[in-house]
Parts: structure tokens; sequence; C-alpha cells
């Protein structure tokens, strides 16, 4: 119970700043951590996670709480009588589910920020955003109120606010974590978790995986190991890939990252500079957004309400006429030799390194240029190339935290910098083992973000 208290006290000092929760319920978190708390004395916890604060993403059904998703379009009105299938695990874990994190609008914008909650700011600075779609989860993370939320990723939704947040995140192998309804995305759609650390977010990934009969695409229980015998990296061979071969990050990025490969190097990894093979990555990714999202966007009614949305999300809906079935067909045909050729590419290496964004965190206002098609786009740029490919190929992939930069002109300095670490499909446990050993050898601690009335709380 002091646990829960603790964290809506934190909650309530950075809320007011920072915009991370679309919904806090207090009364029914209480009552279950008094339940936890008997539990406990009883010597019958339900889990690991019995009595633990866990936020869920507004994006995921939550029994007794609103799913808005973003957005202005969405029934405030509808039923809450059913639970996502991992927050049921979550629930029957005894997790203690206090609020729902905000996010962009239906998980389709990387901006931190949406129509129906406004804008959510990184604590690191309050001029930045914490990037998209988990934004709510990275912010609430950072700003220490608790240590692990419930997400979801389409590409790269989880680890590109991990990064810009400064905090861990993995996108789980497709299918390891049930997820119904299915996304706005597709099959690019993956649920997974957030957490301050490595260990702590394992044990939520491990709770929450297993099979659901709503998913068709779920992993039967126990299809993939979560736990590895062995600590360490020493003797994998990994592939270190600064750019993907699509661009290359900013200095202060590539410098951190550059880091951490060496880091590897030191463990005992035998660490190799190369990039893999991505043609046709962006042609087939981009038919397969926007179509999945223009014919979810009809069929759930929200185009229907088109000025209501954000731009960057309702555009596909007229971006879709450009595509025939021959397009997609031929998109999806694509996805799947990029996954065989990274199947390939991972019976040479175990793992590979990249760096999470190409950018430090975006200031708040941040977007695309009118000229620009995609989200992944500013004025011509590519800023976040480095995510939606493991998507496509649906491989396990986690952003972890390995420096800070400062951006030009920032009055702050210390904004955060990920590493993506990402194996073969199945392979989960060995993403979570690297991600140890790195973390183990890595500085960094939580930082210290005071906000008024705060004074100086770590």
């Amino acid at each position: 119970m002091e646990i829960l208290e603790a964290v809506l006290k934190r909650l309530d000092l950075v809320e007011p700043a920072i915009n991370a929760f679309a919904h806090v319920d207090r009364q029914s978190t209480r009552d279950a951590a008094r339940a936890s708390e008997a539990r406990w004395h009883s010597r019958t916890p339900l889990g690991p996670l019995d009595g633990v604060p866990v936020s869920v993403k507004d994006m995921l059904l939550t029994k007794g709480m609103p799913t808005r998703k973003g957005s202005r379009t969405t029934d405030p009105d509808a039923p809450q009588d059913t639970d996502a299938p991992a927050v049921a695990r979550l629930r029957a874990g005894g997790a203690v589910l206090f609020g729902k994190t905000t996010t962009t609008e239906f998980g389709g914008s990387p901006y931190s920020s949406s129509p129906l909650t406004g804008v959510t700011r990184s604590p690191w600075h309050l001029g930045h955003g914490v990037s998209g779609s988990s934004m709510g989860t990275a912010a609430q993370l950072a700003a220490g109120v608790g240590t692990l939320g419930l997400a979801n990723d389409a590409a790269g939704s989880i680890r590109m606010p991990a990064s810009f947040g400064g905090c861990f995140g993995i996108k789980p192998t497709f299918g390891l974590v049930a997820t119904w309804p299915a996304s706005a995305a597709g099959i690019l759609g993956h649920t997974g978790p957030m957490g301050w650390g490595v260990e702590e977010t394992a044990t939520l990934l491990a709770v929450i995986a297993g099979t659901d009969p709503r998913d068709p695409y779920s992993l039967p229980d126990g299809a993939v190991s979560l736990a590895d015998a062995e600590d360490g990296v020493r003797g994998l061979r990994i592939a270190y890939s600064p750019g993907l071969g699509i661009r290359l990050p900013d200095p202060d990025v590539r410098d951190a990252t550059d880091a951490a490969a060496r880091a590897f190097s030191d463990l005992g990894a035998v660490v190799e500079e190369v990039d893999p093979e991505l043609s046709g990555l962006f042609e087939a990714y981009d038919c397969l957004r926007i179509c999945n999202r223009a014919a979810a966007y009809r069929n759930s009614g929200a185009a229907d309400r088109r000025a209501d949305m954000d731009e960057i999300v309702a555009r596909v809906i007229e971006q879709a006429a450009a595509y025939s079935v021959e397009d997609y067909i031929a998109a999806l045909a694509a996805r799947e030799a990029l996954a065989a050729r990274m199947r390939a590419f991972h019976e040479t290496f175990d793992l590979l390194l990249t760096p999470t964004m190409a950018t430090l965190p975006l200031p708040i206002g941040t977007g695309p240029g009118p000229d620009d098609a995609h989200w992944y786009q500013i004025n011509g740029d590519i800023w976040s190339p480095y995510t939606f490919v493991f998507n496509m190929t649906q491989q396990p992939a986690a952003s972890i935290p390995c420096g800070l930069g400062a951006r030009v002109g920032s009055p702050r300095a210390a904004l955060p910098i990920g590493l993506q670490i990402v194996a073969a499909n199945y392979q989960d446990a060995l993403v979570l083992k690297a991600a140890r050993a790195y973390e183990a050898v890595r500085a960094w601690s939580r930082p210290r973000f005071p906000f008024p009335g705060d004074g100086e709380i770590a």
C-alpha cells in the first residue's frame, strides 16, 4: 500500500508539468493494493508483480477505465468491461493498474501530443517531447512515477519514447504477447513492456507473455523462453550498424552508440560494423502502414470525423487511394523478403546494435514540413529510420539508454540517447541478456528532476 501511495504522491507532484496520464483510478487501485497487501501477509501472492503499480497505455482496453486512444473521435461512454490480453494477465498476477498513460492519436504519430490530451512533456526538459506513441509511459517513468508500464509498438512506439525518455523498453517477438483488439497497423503491431531498468521490465514481459484465443497470431504459452542460463555476452557475434545503411545519426548520437558498441567488445563479444541489406523497406512499410491505418479509421468511424483528428494521423485516409490491391500484395511479399534476409543475417550475427533514434529529443512543436509525406520526415530529413524495420520483420528489439547529448540551442544539455538491441525472432531472452550485461557496465543512474514544490527529489 505504501508503494502505491508513494507513486500517487509523485504523480500528483509532476503531472501538472509533464501531462503523462489520460486517466488515474485512485479508489480501485487502492482497493487492489490493500488486497495485495493481504495476500503477502498470508504468503499467497499471485506472482512477482503482485502489488506492484503498473501503468497501461491508453491504447489497451482496461476494465473499469476509459480507453480513448488519444482521439476525440472515440466514445467517452464506451463500455469499460473488457481487458486486453496483456492487461488481463497483469490483473491476474496482482499488479496494481493505477492509470492510463497518454498516447498520440491511435498510436499514429511520433510527436508527443494528441488532440484529446494535448502535449506530453519530457522531464529531462519541459520544452522537449518524448516522441510517441507511448509518450505518457516514457514521461511517467522518467519522472519517477513508478517503474513499469504496459505499452505497444507498431513502428517504434515503445523504443522511440524509451530512447527520448531515457528508460528501457522492449518490443517482443510478434505474437509473444497476445494483442487484441488488433492494431490499427495490422501485423506490424506488438504489445510490450517499458520500465526504468532491464530486470523489472523482463519480469513484466514474463507475466504478460502467452497465448489468447482472441489473437490468432499469439504464440503458445512457453513457446519462447525468457530465461537465459548464462550471463554476459562473451563470445557472441554482434553486428553494429550506426545507420542501417539509411542515414548516419547526429554526432552526439553516433558518439554514444559507438561507445556502447565498444562496451560490448570490452565485455568479450566479437563486434563488427556492418549494415544489413534492407532494400525495399520504405516502399513496403509505407504501403502497409497507410493502407492498414486508413482501413482501421474507416471501419471505426473515425474517418467520418476527420476534422477532429490529428492531421499527421488522418492524412493516411487520402494517401491510401494511391495504392492498389496489387501494391498491397507486393508490400506483403516485400515484408516477407525482408524478414527472410534478417533471418539469414542472424545466421552470422547473434545480435544487431543500432542507434534507436537518429537525433536527440525534439523540441515541442517540431513536426513534418508541408512537403513531408510521412511521419518520419521533417523537412525532407528522415529523423527516425531505425525502428520500424523490426516491426516489418517482427523481431525482438529493445532500447536502452546509452548516453546524453546536447541539442544546439537547448537551455539544458542533458538529453537522453538510446541504443537499440535486436535479435532473431524468438530470441527475446538474448536481447534481455545483452541489455542486462550492458546495463551492468553503463554509467547511468536515475536523474534528479526538480518540479515546482519538489526541491531535489531523486
